[in-house]
Formats: structure tokens, C-alpha cells, sequence
């Protein structure tokens, strides 16, 4: 078990953590109040908006069931990610939402979830991000409060937790494998050159040069680095720009984007995997509007094609009915 914590905000905690205790991997949650300015506050005192701190649940759960990455996108499910300091009916800044880290190398997840989100959303999101300064769990009748009381007020839409958990079931199953980075020493080894500098130098293929731009037979992507599963053919089209470009990735969370100022004056947004931190490529929302309008313009030395009739051979007969669907 790789038990891990985090702390989210997301309006009314009673709702946050009655979602989030039906994810699988979600082992223990508790609700509180985060960032106070004043010490263990009393919930009447948060309520008068006076101390700062944020309505939170405490959640632990198994990273190698429930990425962080996927346990954040459950719980941007349970928000309205553009509405400042209010979640339903409820309004004041301690109806605020956030994400708050207790380990930085949490950072880059949360970031990441918010960069997807501003990208698809054309909108920034209003969600906090940032290292948990203090949290003091909630009176006891707070606890689980929708356990013991079903009937009771909830802004959240808690039947859609069952609906995510069946829309992420390549996720689960992704991580139920635990792929892992093998050492620098093997990845300079293991690749050739052109697929080094692309995946641990953020370099980029020269267009129409990889045979994957044009290649098209029914199949999965993996990371050339870690073997992990990131793009299924299915989802795979020609844009023409001269890379493999997919309308999505094959999983929410085996890719992180981030923002990348590179290149003067155009900012873009960079694609890594998550697992093996491999340079893939940029993400554009240029793409099919009949897919979902993503372009993943992704290297093809960043990738390792699996045939659709290789997947059991390979160690990937556990997607074949996610990737045939």
C-alpha cells in the first residue's frame, strides 16, 4: 500500500467527503477546516468568515489504486471550478475551493489539473493551490455527516460518483499494473538516441519524419521509457502537422501538462507522462471538433507501438475492452 494524503475544499465538506469516500482507493477521509488563521477553530467561529480557513476533507488513500492525478479528477467533479467562494447555496470565503498539498512533489499534479482545466475551459479556474499551512478536523458531528444522516443537505451530485468510476476504468486498471521509472543509468541504455533527447531533453522530432505520424493499425501507445499504456489508436487521426496526433489520452491520468514559455512570446502547454516524467509533446485545442476539438501533437520517439493483436504478448490484454470500445 502507498498511502498518501491530501487535503481539498470544495464548498459544504459534508458533500466533498461523501463523494469522495466512493472512490476506490479513497481509504480514510476527515473533515476540517484548513489554513485558519486562528488555532483550532470552532465551526461557529468559521462560519463568521473571520479566520480564514477553508472547509476541507483530509483524505488518505492508496496512490497505487487512486493516483493522485485521478483523485483530483473526482474531486473537480463535486465543484463548480469558476465560482469564487461559494458551492451551491452555500457563500462565504470558507465555501472556498482548493487543493492543498502536505508533500510538494504534490505540486505538479494539482498544477497540472488546473492547467487542463483553464485549456478546455477557455476560463481560469477560481481553485486554491497550495502547501497545507494547518488543518484541525471539524466537530464530531461533522464526521461523515451524509454517512449518518442520507437525507441530509448536499450540494454534490453523489450518484455521479458510481458514473466516474465506471468513465475511469482504464485508469484503475493502469494503476492497478504500477509501472515504474526505471533508473537514469537504464533509460540512457535502453533508448536510442533520437528517443533520449525527446523523452529527458524535451526535444521534438523532426515533422513527418516518425513513420507513427502516418500509421494508423488498431492498437495502444505506450511510454518508450516505462512501458506505461498513454494513447490508443482509436483515438489516434491525421492533422497533418507532420506529428501522431491523438484527441485524447487513453487514460485521465497518465499524462500531466504543464505551462511551457519555451518558445518566446507563445506560450504553450507541455505533455509528460506521469509515471516516467518523459517529454511527449504539447497539447493544442485545435483539433476535430467531432473528437472533442484536442490535438496531443505528440513525438513519435517519445512512443512504442503495441499492435491490437500483440496486447496479450505484450503484458496489455488487460485493455483490450477498453481499447476496443
Amino acid at each position: 500500500m502507498n498511502q498518501r494524503e491530501i487535503y481539498l475544499a470544495g464548498g459544504c465538506f459534508w458533500g466533498t467527503e461523501a463523494y469522495l469516500k466512493r472512490i476506490p482507493g479513497v481509504l480514510e477521509t476527515e473533515v476540517g477546516y484548513a489554513n485558519s488563521t486562528v488555532a483550532d477553530p470552532s465551526y461557529k467561529e468559521v462560519c463568521s468568515g473571520e479566520t480564514g480557513a477553508a472547509e476541507a476533507v483530509r483524505v488518505t488513500y492508496d496512490a497505487d489504486v487512486l493516483p493522485l492525478p485521478l483523485l483530483l479528477a473526482a474531486y473537480l467533479r463535486t465543484v463548480d471550478p469558476f465560482s469564487l467562494n461559494r458551492q451551491g447555496n452555500d457563500r462565504g470565503t470558507q465555501y472556498r475551493t482548493g487543493i492543498y498539498w502536505i508533500d510538494d512533489a504534490d505540486r505538479a499534479a494539482a498544477i497540472s489539473a488546473l492547467v487542463s482545466l483553464a485549456r478546455t475551459s477557455a476560463e481560469n479556474p477560481r481553485i486554491e493551490a497550495a502547501p497545507l499551512a494547518n488543518f484541525s478536523p471539524a466537530e464530531a458531528y461533522h464526521q461523515d455527516y451524509l454517512g449518518r444522516n442520507p437525507f441530509g443537505y448536499c450540494h454534490v451530485n453523489l450518484a455521479d460518483a458510481r458514473v466516474f468510476v465506471e468513465e475511469h476504468a482504464a485508469d484503475f486498471a493502469i494503476a492497478d499494473r504500477g509501472y515504474t521509472r526505471p533508473s537514469d543509468e537504464e533509460i540512457r541504455d535502453s533508448l536510442t538516441p533520437e528517443a533520449f533527447e525527446v523523452t529527458q531533453e524535451a526535444a521534438t522530432d523532426r515533422p513527418h519524419a516518425h513513420p507513427y505520424d502516418q500509421q494508423f493499425e488498431d492498437g495502444i501507445y505506450v511510454d518508450v521509457v516505462t512501458g506505461e499504456p498513454l494513447f490508443s489508436a482509436r483515438d489516434k487521426f491525421d492533422a497533418g502537422c507532420g506529428w501522431p496526433s491523438f484527441a485524447r489520452p487513453l487514460a485521465e491520468s497518465v499524462v500531466k501538462e504543464s505551462v511551457d514559455e519555451s518558445i518566446s512570446g507563445m506560450p504553450r502547454v507541455e505533455v509528460r507522462s506521469v509515471v516516467g516524467d518523459s517529454h511527449l509533446g504539447h497539447v493544442f485545442m485545435d483539433g476535430p471538433v467531432e473528437l472533442g476539438g484536442q490535438r496531443y501533437c505528440i513525438n513519435g520517439n517519445a512512443l512504442r507501438f503495441i499492435p491490437a493483436d500483440r496486447l496479450e504478448a505484450e503484458g496489455y490484454g488487460y485493455l483490450r475492452d477498453v481499447v476496443s470500445q
